[in-house]
């Protein structure tokens, strides 16, 4: 049976991912329509009829959860978010499901098949689920780390992390990489992935995290690694077993 989907994320590669795993593990379902924020949801029921939603909670404008109080019964959701207690909140209350970024195969396939047995029934009413997660939303961690303070030379800088394409760790010190150059800091990767945002840097190598907004390709590489090209950087990040499946069918 057909089933009409929308995917609400303001990451393109992040949507483009969880289409690719879609498909795979789903091939009745289609993405009849994808949205960076929340915004137009009646209009996009009213032109595509879609039957399931995947929202992401942390949008920027109109959010995952404004976006939910919107569809209402109209439709099935799919809360997507980086953050776990959001995500075991919306379950255990009643959403229909949720998936938690980087995208685990393992996981996404668990959540299909329940999918599948839901959708046979109406939308559940989501009203009392997005006013509890709304409230805690104040509560949410701590904000991410937004500057790093760096060593270049004899002089410190500060460097937003949005430039950072990636970190790469070795004993001593964990290089901080921009497309103006590296810096060097003593923090190490363990710490870095407790303060970044993880829907954003992702830990590739048990040395390397990488921003996914400046990855130009994913290729494969010898003994079937992935290997990964950035944009304005000639350098290439090699991803460990542990971690291909963050880049599987993209």
């Amino acid at each position: 049976m057909k089933v009409r989907a929308v995917l609400a994320d303001d990451e393109p590669l992040l949507r483009a991912m969880l289409r690719t795993r879609l498909a795979k593990l789903w091939p009745e379902l289609e993405v009849v329509h994808e949205m960076g924020d929340g915004r137009g949801i009646d209009a996009v029921i009213d032109a595509h009829e879609p039957e399931l939603f995947f929202l992401d909670i942390h949008m920027p404008g109109v959010n995952g959860l404004e976006a939910a109080r919107c569809i209402g019964s109209r439709a099935h959701v799919v809360f997507v978010t980086a953050f776990d207690q959001y995500a075991v909140e919306a379950f255990e209350r009643g959403a229909i499901d949720y998936v938690l970024k980087p995208f685990n195969e393992e996981r996404l396939a668990t959540t299909v098949e329940r999918l599948k047995e839901r959708m046979q029934g109406r939308p559940a009413s989501l009203e009392a689920l997005v006013e509890q997660l709304a409230g805690r939303l104040g509560a949410r961690p701590a904000e991410h780390l937004r500057w790093i303070k760096a060593s270049v030379g004899s002089n410190v800088r500060l460097i937003p992390v949005e430039e950072v394409m990636f970190f790469q760790s070795d004993e001593k010190y964990t290089r901080v990489v921009t497309c103006e150059g590296e810096s060097l800091i003593r923090k190490p990767i363990k710490e870095l992935l407790e303060e970044l945002d993880p829907a954003k840097f992702w830990q590739i190598h048990r040395a390397t995290i990488v921003n996914v907004d400046h990855i130009a390709q994913v290729r494969r590489g010898l003994k079937d690694q992935a290997e990964i090209s950035l944009k304005e950087c000639p350098e290439t990040l090699v991803v460990s077993r542990n971690f291909t499946h963050l880049f599987k069918q993209m």
